[in-house]
């Protein structure tokens, strides 16, 4: 047997193992109405004018809901004027401290302004249902950190393609949606459009302040305090929670492909066993399909691949041609995955952050432990609304 098809046969059945787990996933969160605890929404947001609006609206609308936070990161567009003529409570950000990346930044000080004994942070691109923050509310009960999964809007055929494409090698890297039994720390994901804590038990840790220097900083929170004994719970939120990211092809191709690799929080032999498993399982049948010389096994794996455009119906507000259409793309995201794996990109609207910090040591969890004795800035404290 060649090398090359012992390789893709490993890979194959790592793949199969994975796309196993969905047969006994958690099932989605449902709306609940009432949260039954006080709630304060907080949205990190530098020039986000042009999407915070509806957002807010929905959030502004939610009985659940006892507060929004709106953190105006630095923005230069209108975003705090916008955020405050709908009713929201702006919390200007502070200068930037070196070592921190802005959306951890900015949190850690929406979460030190918040009065609900439950926080649910959220992004501007996201359009929750008002049903959504009770149902966290109640998935809290369980978890200690909960993350969800929403449903996407994609604008054509291409963009959805592409983005189910990139989405598909998250799956194959780590499971579906909602695994039954927690994985270990460091394969633990999340989604940082959507995460939902308790206020009193994230600010006694200061989770923010420990990744705050983390491009991928939603993974590399979960399994920060996973492997400080927190039940990390990442769940399906599809029918509660919609989320429009991207508004071109090549917005889709340049701000998610970056993040996709998770670089900053997984070790160096789990980046190249991933890039492997996307390669051979993904890429390399498609191309050589395109050549006309697919194996058996390429053949086998090109029909799961397709059954996988199937199951990732419910994960589209629009599901259409560009779910089928997706593994034709496969090879682009396996070079996509590995070009911001070698290349990594620090860079976003309008900032660039330096590498982590030279007293900081990762090990292959990607957690990051503070040996240089420096001291921690101090939680600010509440800022008025503006």
């Amino acid at each position: 047997m060649r090398p090359l098809t012992a390789a893709q046969m490993v890979a194959a059945a790592v793949v199969v193992a994975r796309l196993a787990r969905g047969r006994r996933r958690l099932p989605p969160l449902r709306a609940l109405p009432d949260a039954g605890v006080t709630v304060s929404v907080v949205i990190p947001a530098r020039d986000e004018a042009a999407r915070i609006g509806p957002c807010l609206r929905a959030v502004l609308a939610a009985s659940a809901v006892s507060e929004v936070i709106v953190v105006d990161d630095g923005s230069r567009d209108g975003t705090a004027e916008v955020a405050a003529s709908l009713g929201a409570k702006v919390v200007t950000a502070g200068p930037l401290p070196g070592g921190w990346v802005g959306k951890q930044w900015a949190l850690r000080q929406g979460v030190a302004a918040a009065g609900g004994e439950v926080v649910v942070t959220l992004d501007a691109d996201t359009r929750p249902e008002p049903g959504l923050f009770g149902a966290l509310v109640g998935a809290l009960e369980r978890y200690d950190l909960v993350s969800a999964a929403p449903r996407f809007v994609c604008d054509g055929v291409l963009e959805q393609a592409l983005h189910a494409s990139m989405l598909a090698t998250l799956v194959y890297r780590f499971g579906p949606v909602g695994p039954a039994s927690p994985p270990p720390p460091h394969r633990v994901v999340a989604n940082g459009q959507c995460l939902a804590f308790r206020r009193d038990r994230m600010t006694g840790v200061d989770g923010f302040a420990l990744v705050r220097d983390r491009m991928t900083d939603d993974v590399a929170l979960a399994r920060r305090l996973a492997r400080q004994g927190w039940t990390v719970g990442f769940l399906d939120a599809g029918s509660l929670l919609e989320v429009d990211m991207h508004d071109s092809v090549g917005e889709l191709w340049r701000e998610w492909g970056r993040s996709l690799p998770l670089r900053d929080v997984t070790g160096p032999g789990w980046q190249v066993a991933d890039l492997a498993v996307i390669w051979l399982t993904g890429a390399l049948p498609v191309l050589r399909l395109a050549v006309g010389r697919p194996t058996g096994l390429d053949a086998a794996l090109l029909a799961v691949r397709l059954l996988l455009a199937g199951a990732l119906r419910g994960s589209y507000r629009k599901p259409g041609a560009g779910l089928l259409l997706s593994p034709l793309l496969d090879p682009a995201s396996a070079f996509r995955l590995t070009e911001a794996t070698l290349r990594p990109v620090r860079t976003w609207r309008g900032r660039t952050y330096p590498q982590a910090r030279a007293g900081a040591r990762r090990d292959t969890c990607g957690d990051a432990r503070d040996v240089s004795g420096g001291a921690r800035p101090a939680l600010p404290g509440r800022s008025a609304a503006r």
